[in-house]
């Protein structure tokens, strides 16, 4: 669709499956851009702030232009982040958007907390992202163990509260984007943008989420040349974050500028649009890779040599036959794919993690209808396909980790729950293991029924 220079794009949507993702699309010229905003700011309220508008248009100049609302913001429609796993639902979305609008490959420009659901999207679908913008992002917004600076974990309920009674009233454009503080009409479209994303409360749930979401497992993952954007006096995300995705992303650098504005088209906004147009337009983007991000699922038919030798041989191989159709039909089901069978279990992968649990709990309980037990790990991390197979760490992870379960039990890693606020999946701890040939200790997880 081509849209005049002056025009405002047409909304559109896009399917994935029974949900619908707002689109729009402007521009013509050079590269596929998709620009996915924070969700406070909504793509059918974007375009009435005239400076806002003006940054998008000379954006468009340059590139196609596809802006999305995630799913439960703005145009798209309305999920609570708690009726479904956010960050990968947020994701789904997103290849959507570029299925729906012919996109093969894109770069992806994301604004702070979106730049989660877009570092996923490079993580887990590598072919389909050109290159990525993080302007001011996190992979994990509050303090840890293994990361010293962002926001305390006991301050996060108060700082949470705070941000819920600001949300619809302009006050945090004195933080976010102090340059507008004495501009009226900017705060006016700012808190309507607010209030019309879906209210104080829903709008802090969303804001929670992205807080708890810790997507620094993914980083290494990303193969996207990475441009990573702030100014030195934001107030809100710490110089730390950027540095600590420069570090961890293989092909990222940073690029800083003066001014104290968290959002990019605040302040000195053509001095960023001018780094965005010369990366856009001067760089190669990243080369074919057979490096993925995967949530690798590994199961085991418990006591199998007991059970074969209780059945014989034909009855076994009569089970196993009917064992591994139940596991094709619901890994297929799940959007997942099965690499090989290995005698009295399964392997197969998925580009996120709670597809991945809910077929291993699916398989589970079809099995039993079988006269077999199963038991499963998981694990999220970056694979090599070669061949037909996979391999790398993350493998070896989800089969240690499998060998950890008892009958029935579904474990995952420590790094699977982060990934999955929203799910309404229960996870109960099972404490540290040193899993065998991994160095480490990791913690292992229970899937609860």
């Amino acid at each position: 669709m081509l849209v005049p220079m002056e025009g405002v794009p047409e909304t559109l949507y896009a399917r994935d499956g029974d949900a619908h993702l707002a689109y729009q699309v402007v521009g013509h010229r050079g590269p596929d851009l998709l620009f996915v905003p924070t969700a406070t700011f909504p793509i059918d309220l974007i375009w009435d702030e005239p400076t806002v508008a003006g940054h998008l248009r000379r954006l468009s100049s340059f590139s196609r232009v596809i802006l999305t609302d995630l799913l439960g913001v703005g145009s798209s429609d309305g999920v609570s982040p708690r009726d479904r796993p956010a960050m990968q639902s947020w994701t789904d979305g997103l290849v959507a958007v570029l299925d729906a609008v012919g996109s093969e490959r894109a770069s992806v420009f994301s604004m702070q907390g979106s730049g989660q659901t877009a570092m996923l999207l490079a993580a887990s679908h590598p072919e389909r992202v050109r290159s990525l913008i993080l302007w001011n992002p996190f992979a994990r917004y509050i303090r840890a163990p293994d990361q010293a600076f962002g926001l305390p974990e006991p301050m996060l309920s108060r700082y949470l509260a705070k941000f819920e009674d600001s949300v619809g009233t302009d006050a945090i454009v004195e933080v976010l984007a102090p340059n507008w503080a004495r501009d009226a009409a900017k705060r006016r479209w700012w808190a309507r943008c607010e209030r019309l994303t879906g209210g104080p409360g829903y709008v802090t749930a969303l804001y929670e989420v992205f807080l708890r979401t810790d997507a620094r497992p993914l980083l290494e993952s990303i193969q996207a040349p990475t441009l990573v954007m702030r100014r030195r006096g934001d107030r809100d995300v710490r110089r730390e974050h950027a540095l600590d995705i420069v570090e961890r992303i293989p092909d990222a650098r940073l690029i800083e500028f003066d001014g104290d504005d968290t959002v990019w088209f605040a302040g000195d906004a053509d001095s960023v649009l001018d780094e965005v147009e010369t990366f856009l337009t001067g760089q190669r983007g990243a080369p074919p890779s057979n490096r993925v991000l995967s949530t690798v699922l590994f199961t085991d038919i418990v006591e199998s040599t007991r059970r074969a030798a209780q059945l014989g041989d034909a009855a076994w191989t009569s089970a196993l036959a009917a064992h591994d159709r139940l596991v094709e039909r619901h890994v297929t089901g799940w959007r997942g794919e099965v690499v090989k069978f290995t005698g009295d279990g399964a392997l197969a992968t998925f580009d996120g993690p709670a597809r991945a649990i809910e077929c291993a709990r699916a398989i589970r309980d079809a099995v039993e209808d079988i006269g077999l037990s199963i038991r499963v790990g998981l694990h999220t991390g970056e694979i090599e396909k070669s061949d037909g197979d996979i391999h790398g760490i993350a493998v070896h992870v989800a089969a240690r980790i499998m060998a950890l379960a008892g009958p029935r039990e579904v474990l995952v890693s420590g790094v699977i729950p982060p990934l999955e606020l929203g799910s309404q999946i229960v996870f109960i701890d099972r404490g540290q293991h040193e899993l065998k040939g991994v160095p480490g200790s990791w913690p292992v997880l229970a899937v609860g029924d």
